[in-house]
């Protein structure tokens, strides 16, 4: 890292901020509960560095509210468990955050604030112990709850994430080229928590083997073959229970599906995540023209990168 060190609690620190771009995710893709995620190129850009005393943050664009968080921001408290992992605590911590990915809406906020708060602080502390990409998998899947979406936000692309006693995994597939996914935002978000607490403890038998059935298709349809979407993104576990505090958004999922285009609920909801290849479904102009003004739609691209750390850049963010 260049730049020069200066001493500080249990550490030397640099004297100059680094900088994590983190991408917007949407998980489950239908059937993939809590293991499937894809990385989209909608980016939240945090700059931390540590500063004499105290905590001090600034936020612009989605979530400026959280600026007066301190220690409860949630990049604040995935930096103190880095550090708390690395053995070391800086004297205090600066942040500027440029967010543009929408909070509330089942796009991996929270999955990005945490990634950006665990590869800053352990850039932070380079002279430190290393802090390896599997610790910072199992701790961000500790905080999130579940990994899809730290998988990949930390990965790009498409991942596939689980956990086994021996911890926390992803594998890292690519998605076929000329995948677009358009992503339809409605006006008022919905809580995680809020959602989750609509699923049912179990689920009949024939529900979970269709899932399955429809999870394979969907891996297939985003690697090799496009035209198995709509199928691949028909779910039974999820879904159906949610519908109920966001009927707008199983409508459009409805009217999308019965025009030919595969779509699901991103995340926990409630934006609508439609995965389109040219020649095969429908374009964005017919999501755009089915979704109506009630819906802000965005034509995205898969961020292949994952998330990104310049020790030394500019802050930038997407519009």
């Amino acid at each position: 890292m260049g730049g020069g060190w200066r001493a500080g609690q249990d550490a030397d620190w640099p004297d100059r901020p680094v900088t994590v771009r983190v991408p917007a995710t949407s998980a489950n893709l239908g059937p993939g509960f809590d293991a499937l995620g894809l990385a989209l190129t909608l980016h939240d850009v945090v700059e931390a560095r540590v500063i004499p005393a105290g905590v001090s943050i600034e936020v612009s664009g989605t979530g400026q509210d959280t600026a007066a968080s301190g220690e409860d921001h949630l990049v604040i408290r995935a930096m103190r468990a880095a550090f708390g992992a690395l053995g070391v605590q800086p004297p205090g911590i600066g942040l500027r955050c440029v967010n543009a990915i929408p909070q509330g809406y089942g796009l991996g906020s929270s999955a990005g604030a945490i990634v950006s708060g665990l590869l800053a602080a352990r850039a932070l502390a380079a002279g430190s112990k290393d802090l390896t990409d599997a610790d910072v998998l199992r701790i961000a899947t500790q905080i999130e709850g579940h990994p899809d979406n730290v998988a990949a936000c930390l990965a790009g692309g498409l991942a596939i994430a689980w956990t086994s006693a021996s911890g926390t995994h992803t594998a890292r597939l690519e998605p076929v080229d000329g995948l677009t996914p358009v992503l339809c935002v409605p006006a008022d978000p919905v809580l995680t928590e809020t959602a989750r607490g609509l699923l049912p403890p179990s689920v009949p038998h024939a529900d979970a083997a269709a899932n399955a059935a429809r999870a394979a298709l969907l891996i297939a349809g985003l690697t090799v073959d496009p035209a198995l979407l709509v199928a691949g993104t028909e779910d039974f576990l999820h879904q159906p229970y949610r519908a109920a505090v966001m009927p707008a958004t199983a409508g459009l999922i409805g009217r999308l599906r019965a025009a030919g285009i595969p779509a699901a609920v991103s995340g926990a909801g409630p934006a609508v995540l439609a995965l389109i290849v040219t020649g095969i479904h429908p374009g964005p102009d017919r999501v755009e023209a089915i979704a109506g003004s009630a819906w802000r739609v965005h034509r995205l691209e898969i961020d292949r990168d994952g998330a990104t750390l310049d020790p030394d850049g500019p802050s930038r963010g997407d519009s």
